[in-house]
């Protein structure tokens, strides 16, 4: 089992490695830009005269006040969580689906490891990979916001709050993607529907953000419980909505491992 954890790191370290250097990137620009647009009269009118229902979808109803705020609604409102959603789908898919349909699963079979074992493995390099992109951005930007940010306006504990309920909100995404991933023997079937549903979750989010005549949909998307600027502005009990999405997590994973333990595989 520690062999085969050891070569699906190598395996996907290449990919964990370009996600986290990606995440680093656009979050130190964000962070470095940040002092100009706030100095600039030009960008506070701007996000005066746009519509609320707009600035509360893209998670910008904080202005730019508070470097916090502006940090979690330009990044962690929609870029970060692209990022995070591409990186789940697309690893679940291959450490599962794929192995299953390019006929590599019948060698690991083969070598001894139960069907239990295999899964907790591919499970946990999903786990430990969203673990080192999410702990890596976080070191970043309290460290970028230390050398950038000379105002004070930038809340490092409730930043933290906000990367650990991004982790448990990707770990219960993940969660998902997985039981995909282990019901489906057609890598394509598998990543479309983990995509797919992840996708519809995301404009579900967005179309209740937007219009006051929608906002029941927020029922009916896992986003409704990121609400990442008020979470780094300290607005938000993070308890509930932290223990909500690692059950959640848990349980999914759970099932996951006990169809992909008791289904028929290809030989």
């Amino acid at each position: 089992m520690g062999s085969l954890f050891t070569v699906m790191m190598k395996n996907n370290a290449k990919s964990i490695g370009s996600f986290t250097l990606g995440s680093i990137f656009y979050l130190v620009m964000i962070i470095w830009i940040y002092p100009y647009i706030a100095d600039s009269k030009f960008f506070e009118t701007m996000f005066e005269t746009l519509p609320d229902s707009y600035m509360k979808a893209f998670g910008l109803h904080a202005g730019i006040s508070s470097m916090s705020g502006f940090v979690a609604g330009e990044y962690y409102g929609l870029l970060f969580i692209v990022i995070l959603l591409i990186f789940s789908v697309t690893t679940a898919t291959q450490l599962i689906a794929r192995l299953v349909d390019r006929g590599s699963m019948a060698y690991l079979l083969s070598s001894g490891l139960s069907r239990t074992k295999i899964a907790l493995t591919q499970m946990s390099v999903i786990i430990i990979g969203l673990g080192v992109i999410i702990t890596t951005t976080t070191l970043t930007g309290v460290i970028g916001a230390e050398q950038f940010i000379q105002e004070g306006n930038f809340d490092a504990g409730s930043f933290i709050k906000l990367n650990v309920v991004t982790f448990l909100l990707f770990f219960a995404i993940s969660s998902y993607c997985f039981l995909f991933s282990c019901i489906f023997n057609d890598e394509k079937r598998a990543l479309a529907v983990s995509g797919g549903l992840s996708f519809i979750f995301f404009a579900v989010d967005m179309l209740a953000k937007i219009s006051d005549k929608l906002d029941w949909l927020q029922y009916f998307t896992i986003f409704t419980t990121f609400d990442a600027t008020g979470i780094a502005e300290g607005n938000v009990d993070i308890l509930p909505i932290s223990l909500g999405l690692g059950i959640a997590g848990i349980i999914l994973y759970t099932v996951a491992i006990f169809i992909f333990k008791n289904r028929d595989l290809p030989l």
